[in-house]
C-alpha cells in the first residue's frame, strides 16, 4: 500500500470561490502511473506558513505517507509561502527536483522562471511542490516522475510498482 498525501493550498478554494481541480489532477496522474494500492490523503487549507508546516508534519509523522505532493503557493507573491514551509519541515532539500520541473515549463511559458517549485525528504516521506495549475502539473510531474520511486527506495519508504505501459522509471540494475 503507498500512501500519497495530496496538500492544496489555496485561499480562494479553501473558502469555496472556486472548486479545486488540482488536487484531482495530480490523483489522476498518480493513478495512471503507480499499479500499487494507493491511500490518498487530501486536504485543502489557505496559504498559511504556520498550517502548512502543521500539515506537512502531520502527514509524515502520523500518516506515515511515503509521497507527498504540494500544489500552489509557489509562485512570487506574498502569500507564496509553500517552499518555505517546506524546508522548514524538511531534513533534506532535493533542488534537482525543481530545476528539472523549471526547465521542463520554460518549453511551455517564459514565466516559468518565477516559479519555485521544490522538493526535499522527512524521514522516510519525500514532498513534491508543484505549481497550482492543472496543466503545469503534468508538465511537472511526468519529467520528475522517472526518479521518485528510486528516491523513495533510497529513503524507506513502501515500493512503488509503475505502469510501464503509461511511463518509465529507473532503478539502478542489481550486481
Amino acid at each position: 500500500m503507498i500512501k500519497i498525501g495530496i496538500l492544496v493550498l489555496s485561499d480562494r478554494a479553501s473558502s469555496g470561490v472556486y472548486e479545486d481541480k488540482s488536487g484531482v489532477e495530480i490523483e489522476k496522474i498518480l493513478d495512471s502511473y503507480i499499479k500499487n494500492e494507493k491511500s490518498f490523503y487530501y486536504e485543502l487549507i489557505p496559504d498559511e506558513y504556520d498550517l502548512i508546516i502543521e500539515k506537512l508534519s502531520y502527514l509524515v509523522d502520523e500518516v506515515k505517507c511515503d509521497l507527498i505532493f504540494t500544489t500552489g503557493g509557489t509562485g512570487p507573491a506574498l502569500r507564496d509561502v509553500t517552499p518555505e514551509a517546506t524546508q522548514a519541515v524538511c531534513d533534506k532539500m532535493l533542488p534537482g527536483f525543481g530545476e528539472l520541473m523549471r526547465a521542463k515549463s520554460l518549453e511551455y511559458v517564459p514565466t516559468a522562471i518565477l516559479s519555485r517549485q521544490s522538493a526535499g525528504i522527512k524521514g522516510k516521506s519525500l514532498i513534491i511542490n508543484l505549481p497550482g495549475n492543472p496543466k503545469a502539473i503534468r508538465e511537472c510531474i511526468e519529467p520528475i516522475f522517472p526518479a521518485i520511486p528510486y528516491c523513495i527506495d533510497l529513503i524507506g519508504g513502501a515500493y512503488i510498482e509503475n505502469n510501464e505501459e503509461v511511463i518509465s522509471v529507473f532503478r539502478p540494475k542489481k550486481k
